[in-house]
């Protein structure tokens, strides 16, 4: 009897082959990193991120509290024309905030992408500011930038209109909690007339922390209340004196001028809400029919101030198809070398160099002409 199939060959066993060194430091290596970015996805971290937040064009409409569209001015009282084109206002989104913040993740992503940038926790949410003071505050800038927009656009237009600053909210604890209250009209601070913040601002910084004696309008009953500013530091370190006071200015305009935009707040939208209301009171198109997006504060003088989140807004305003930019002056060194392809920036520190620029688009004027931002 044989003991092997003579047809079968049998084959000896193949010694298994082992894993180099370097091959299993690799394999280690990877496992590793892999645990490692496991753990820093979910670490807490003390940043939050900005980006490019919704466009709402001032000739167009926007969704109303109750979700219908509805457009973004509406004026009575005065002729209207019809508008064409854009202008658009910009927006700002953050990513974040101190019950959540950007895993470790999402901020390395947001380094590398220019359209967003990666801020301190503090310099966004305040340590001493509820999330209710901030969109308070927030609301009231918003408010306030209207009103400085119309009665801007309305002087640009020759119409008379006045001003009261009144308080707007009182912030819990502050120097004026429990003396000043939503509605009152300042009319006097240490018997000098203030017409707007920038006058009650300074006269309560000469005095370096002296009481100030306001002379108010309460219910139709002017009475006078003293206050003793405490000291604020701000987000650049700079301090000031404050009363603890969000304030507004109220005009009596000629005519009823409606901004409809709701859970967006600050005040960086007011140069193009001028524009806007402008172009509505007015025949043609202040355009010439093309898509322009800006942004900056105003002042009822027409002064265009600074804003936060420019490069942002460069980015939004290319998503949203415009070709031309409107940026304020004092924003000029963050917008040099971070202008998105194909859009043009125009440096502007007034509503009457917006309304310039805005006329050589609308008239193929001599746009080379016109400022832009320059290295600093």
């Amino acid at each position: 009897m044989a003991l092997f199939d003579q047809n079968v060959t049998i084959t000896p066993a193949q010694p298994r082959r082992q894993r180099s060194r370097g091959m299993t430091a690799g394999i280690i290596a990877l496992a590793v990193a892999l645990v490692v970015l496991l753990v820093i996805t979910f670490l807490p971290t003390s940043y939050v991120i900005q980006r490019p937040g919704p466009v709402y064009n001032t000739l167009g409409t926007a969704a109303s509290a109750d979700g219908t569209e509805t457009p973004l001015i509406s004026i009575e009282g005065a002729e209207t024309y019809p508008t064409e084109g854009a202008l658009d206002l910009l927006t700002v989104q953050v990513v974040g905030n101190r019950e959540r913040t950007p895993s470790w993740f999402e901020l390395a992503v947001a380094w590398f992408d220019p359209s967003r940038a990666v801020l301190p926790i503090d310099s966004v949410f305040p340590k001493d500011q509820t999330t209710e003071q901030r969109n308070e505050e927030s609301a009231a800038m918003m408010v306030d930038s209207q009103h400085e927009a119309t009665a801007a656009a309305l002087s640009e237009l020759g119409y008379d209109v006045g001003a009261q600053l009144s308080v707007y909210s009182v912030i819990a604890d502050a120097a004026a909690d429990g003396v000043l209250q939503e509605g009152d009209i300042i009319l006097e601070a240490d018997a000098e007339p203030v017409a707007d913040v920038t006058d009650l601002r300074a006269i309560i910084n000469d005095g370096n922390g002296a009481p100030v004696e306001l002379l108010i309008e309460r219910n139709g009953q002017q009475q006078s209340v003293e206050i003793t500013p405490t000291q604020a530091t701000a987000d650049n370190g700079d301090t000031s004196w404050v009363i603890g006071v969000n304030l507004t200015t109220d005009y009596d305009f000629p005519i009823d001028v409606t901004i409809q935009l709701n859970n967006v707040g600050g005040p960086s939208a007011g140069m193009m809400f001028a524009l806007g209301i402008i172009d509505t009171l007015t025949p043609g198109e202040l355009n010439g029919g093309q898509n322009v997006a800006g942004t900056g504060t105003i002042t009822a003088d027409g002064t265009v101030g600074p804003i936060g989140g420019i490069r942002q807004k460069l980015y939004g305003a290319k998503d949203a198809g415009a070709d031309w930019f409107l940026a304020p002056s004092s924003n000029c060194d963050e917008v040099v070398g971070h202008v998105p392809d194909g859009l043009r920036v125009f440096s502007v520190s007034t509503l009457e160099d917006s309304l310039a620029v805005l006329d050589a688009i609308s008239s193929d004027g001599d746009l080379d002409a016109l400022p832009t931002c320059t290295a600093g």
